[in-house]
């Protein structure tokens, strides 16, 4: 891997000294890519010995190489590998470990895994099974938030259990309205219907896919809130009765309610409404009895913020917030509130950060995109921030997240921001599969965009590649092939029409239009 980035600012790096009495001996990262990365590197600073947990496809993966111990969990597929708790708790109590922390996707929201962890005698590093439990279950957050004074979008405090109760409950919350998986989460189990003769048919498949997904078939309906956009607060609560919040992050770039481009602050909110959907977020927190990092969503429209869900765990997208709030380490404040510490006071945020996942899609249809990273190139300069696990040689399977790495950067304001964006993705180099990174630039250069007044709907609104760029792709096609030729002795090197050799830098933008040179 060339360019392997550092995941903490200079900032960070002051705020955390190596302690000579770490708060854990010995932490479990159960989980895998950036995310393991990315907790090693923070437990490292604190002093703390890491273990990593790995697949078979995984084993020579890079949170594997960093790791002070490595232990295998079994083959490829998540179900007998990364979603095994016997086998984790089994690593845990091997190596003598004292924490686990669960990243996020795969066990992180799994009360069952944290109930397991306090039954080992193994600190889990997240929030209590009951507040996993209670905020996992849509239909039970609902009813707390509600409780907590926080506003919801109006919509049934029970699941829908017949076709008749169905209509009935659409007929009165008003069309268009929305059916989600009680125990959902991703966007999966997820129907929109604009028609009462489609009611049937959406609870049919959304309960199909919420059983598939989360082995919960329980839907529940609530209205369907046109244009809106999705802001959420991150929050962080400890054992002693604190609750902060870190601000908002702007999530309203989304394809299949999976998001892409997040940034913060949003451009949609005034001081007064960031302070109350902070105060809001706090309040809820407080009242579920939480504990460490934890993101309340909020779906906004037309100066009115409605509860969406909680997630129980530290966010993809974490990273904005900490480039905003220079100096904070989310994971550092997960570990000490997991140790019973209390919180640390938030520092002041300052200008604007914006983050791009770069998946392993086709930048067209968001397919999945598999293969062999053949070259990486990943960008660098002022304010910005990249945390992957991306190595030439990396073989990208159809078992785990698309997501390769997050481009994150930081501006004094927010066109500074998105200059460093576009500077960045464009220093970008992933050559073996297809990426989003195409997407990313077409969003970030859009007007929409820019002017800051955009959606959920806003990638269905963005033009699909220039005929310009697809004219690049087509020229530069002929140069990938002649290369490709060059490569096995058929020809001196790749020629440009002229004749001349083709320069390299040529060769490489092929990624900014979605090409795919193998």
């Amino acid at each position: 891997m060339t360019n392997e980035a550092a995941a903490h600012t200079a900032a960070a790096s002051a705020r955390e000294p190596v302690s000579a009495s770490p708060i854990f001996r010995r932490l479990l990262v159960a989980n895998r890519g950036e995310i393991a990365l990315r907790v090693m590197r923070t437990a490292r600073e604190m002093g703390i010995e890491t273990v990593a947990v790995y697949s078979d496809a995984d084993r020579s993966a890079l949170h594997v190489r960093r790791a002070d111990h490595a232990v295998r969990l079994g083959p490829p597929a998540p179900a007998d590998s990364y979603l095994r708790i016997d086998a984790i708790l089994d690593a845990a109590r091997e190596l003598g470990c004292d924490a686990v922390h669960p990243g996020y996707g795969f066990l992180a929201e799994n009360a069952e895994f944290a109930a397991a962890c306090a039954d080992a005698g193994v600190t889990f590093v997240g929030p209590s099974p009951e507040a996993i439990r209670l905020m996992g279950d849509k239909v039970a957050a609902r009813k707390a938030a509600a409780k907590a004074g926080v506003p919801l979008v109006p919509g049934m405090m029970a699941e829908v259990t017949d076709a008749d109760t169905l209509l009935a409950s659409a007929r009165e919350i008003g069309l268009p309205v929305m059916l989600k998986a009680a125990a959902g989460g991703g966007g999966k189990g997820i129907r929109i219907i604009e028609r009462e003769e489609d009611l049937a048919e959406a609870m049919m498949l959304a309960r199909n896919e919420a059983r598939s997904a989360f082995g919960d078939d329980r839907v529940y309906l609530e209205k369907f809130v046109t244009r809106p956009r999705h802001v959420e607060i991150q929050v962080m609560a400890d054992d002693h009765g604190q609750a902060v919040h870190y601000g908002e992050r702007e999530c309203s770039v989304q394809r299949r309610h999976q998001k892409l481009v997040e940034e913060s602050p949003s451009p949609a909110l005034t001081p007064a409404l960031r302070d109350e959907m902070g105060e809001k977020a706090c309040a809820l927190a407080k009242a579920v009895d939480y504990r460490g990092a934890g993101t309340v969503e909020f779906l906004y429209s037309e100066g009115a913020f409605y509860f969406l869900e909680m997630n129980t765990r530290l966010q993809v997208e974490h990273p904005v917030t900490e480039m905003r709030f220079g100096g904070v380490d989310l994971v550092a404040e997960q570990l000490r509130v997991a140790a019973g510490q209390p919180l640390s006071p938030p520092p002041e945020p300052a200008g604007a950060s914006i983050e791009i996942r770069v998946n392993a899609e086709d930048p067209e249809t968001f397919f999945p995109s598999l293969g062999v990273i053949r070259r990486v190139a990943l960008p660098g300069g002022p304010g910005v921030r990249v945390d992957s696990a991306l190595f030439s040689g990396l073989e990208v399977t159809p078992h785990y997240d698309s997501m390769l790495a997050k481009l994150i950067v930081h501006g004094c304001d927010r066109e500074q921001a998105i200059a460093r964006a576009l500077r960045a993705l464009r220093e970008l180099r992933v050559v073996g599969v297809s990426t989003s990174a195409p997407v990313a630039v077409r969003t970030l250069e859009s007007e929409e965009f820019h002017g800051g007044d955009y959606d959920t709907g806003i990638l269905d609104r963005i033009p699909a590649e220039s005929s310009a760029a697809r004219d690049e792709v087509a020229s530069l096609a002929a140069a990938v092939a002649m290369y490709r030729r060059a490569e096995r002795g058929e020809v001196s090197g790749p020629k440009s029409a002229a004749g001349q050799g083709v320069p390299w830098h040529m060769l490489d933008r092929v990624h900014l239009t979605g090409g795919r040179p193998r």
